[in-house]
């Protein structure tokens, strides 16, 4: 299989995860580029009045992207482990107001131990200006 093929595939694995949430489906969360190599996977949010900070603003509120730095973390490691982690801990940094029409999220797994997986998120928005981080620890289940 070709390179190609193989990142054609884990993008369909990744948004079949995705899927599965019907909260990242409330979000209307979207894989952007899932890159098993580097460890580093984005999704992208599209501002919705159920999202805005105050009706009307075109500010996101900060509860989705909390939701979407934990989901981006969470999927990032389950490129290497082949099933959606836990979090366990997460804490994010609000940089800037986020202000539509979209912002995206990038994680990029910074280690993935036997029990815990370490994971930093960035989130950018439409003017590719960072406007939150965040870093996310995450359970590994136990097969043994």
């Amino acid at each position: 299989m070709d390179e190609q093929q193989a990142l054609r595939d884990m993008h369909e694995v990744m948004e079949k995860l995705l899927a599965l949430s019907p909260y990242a489906e409330f979000c209307g969360l979207r894989l952007v580029k899932a890159d098993e190599e580097a460890g580093s996977l984005s999704l992208g949010m599209s501002l919705r009045p159920e999202l805005e900070r105050i009706r009307g603003s075109g500010q996101f509120h900060g509860g989705p992207i909390a939701s979407l730095i934990d989901t981006a973390a969470c999927l990032a490691v389950a490129m290497r482990t082949s099933s959606p982690p836990p979090t366990i801990s997460m804490h994010v940094d609000y940089l800037k107001s986020a202000f539509g029409p979209r912002i995206n999220a990038t994680a990029l797994i910074r280690r993935v131990g036997r029990n815990l997986a370490f994971v930093d998120v960035d989130v950018i928005d439409g003017k590719n200006q960072l406007v939150a981080t965040g870093s996310a620890n995450l359970a590994l289940m136990n097969n043994s």
